[in-house]
């Protein structure tokens, strides 16, 4: 099926309405969640409630992509050796997507079919410390990418299950979190060391910085790579906040935009 047999993303929407929804939506979660994130209660709850999962489930795919098992839970993801099954189950994942986005013509599944492709072969033939290494990379860095596309699910076309009761503007809310509160730390670095979360958590070990020194990282890399991820993630933000708003805006005015 082409996208031509498809209604249009924007044909049950009230353009008028949609536009102006896409415009304010997502710059006010951030605004909210960053004069949220001042306040140290404001700044623990975010952690705790709405930063923490996003944080495990980073840990947890980059090790499914590595070829480990692992299994995501409260402040600590727990990692298995490395084996045959998960590679193979990835492997048949990430090949559904591609089979189903060339059957419907899905260009945004075939990309993410062939990303995550790549990623598992980097993944999955690097050395197993190195493997550790990217996993304990991934918490902070994973969250800031699956904030940003929960941020992304607030211009799901219309139709999607992202719509239905309010999903959205929900997911919004913990993407805009996920990322201020990570990137937020990270961007303080940059000038304060101590904003760095060094030392040993009690129940769970050394915290990922304090692993990802003692592999060999340097305190000015550590730093410099997270920021890099954290910007580029805002980037995408802001560039599809602007496209989708555009989009939207000419529906309202009955032209329809190039796709």
């Amino acid at each position: 099926m082409s996208d031509d047999d498809e209604p249009d993303q924007l044909d049950d929407l009230d353009y008028t309405i949609e536009w102006k929804l896409r415009a304010i939506a997502v710059p006010a979660a951030f605004v909210l969640s960053w004069l949220f994130h001042q306040s140290p209660t404001g700044h623990s709850l975010q952690r705790t409630f709405l930063t923490m999962i996003p944080h495990e489930l980073g840990h947890a795919v980059t090790a499914w992509l590595a070829g480990f098992a692992a299994i995501p839970s409260v402040w600590k993801t727990l990692i298995f050796s490395r084996g045959w099954l998960m590679p193979l189950l990835v492997g048949a994942g990430n090949a559904a997507l591609l089979y189903v986005g060339w059957r419907r013509d899905r260009t945004l599944l075939l990309v993410a079919g062939l990303i995550l492709g790549g990623l598992q072969l980097v993944l999955t033939t690097t050395s197993t410390d190195d493997a550790h290494t990217a996993i304990t990379f991934a918490g902070d860095g994973g969250a800031m990418i699956i904030g940003t596309l929960l941020v992304l699910t607030f211009f799901a076309p219309a139709g999607s299950a992202f719509r239905r009761g309010g999903l959205r503007w929900g997911l919004l809310v913990i993407g805009a979190a996920t990322v201020t509160d990570t990137f937020a730390t990270w961007w303080a670095a940059r000038s304060n060391r101590d904003a760095i979360p060094f030392g040993e958590i009690e129940g769970v070990g050394y915290s990922d910085p304090t692993k990802l020194e003692q592999a060999g990282w340097s305190v000015q890399q550590i730093v410099d790579r997270y920021v890099m991820v954290g910007g580029a993630c805002l980037a995408v933000i802001m560039a599809a906040t602007l496209w989708f708003t555009y989009q939207a805006r000419a529906a309202s005015a009955g032209v329809r935009p190039d796709r």
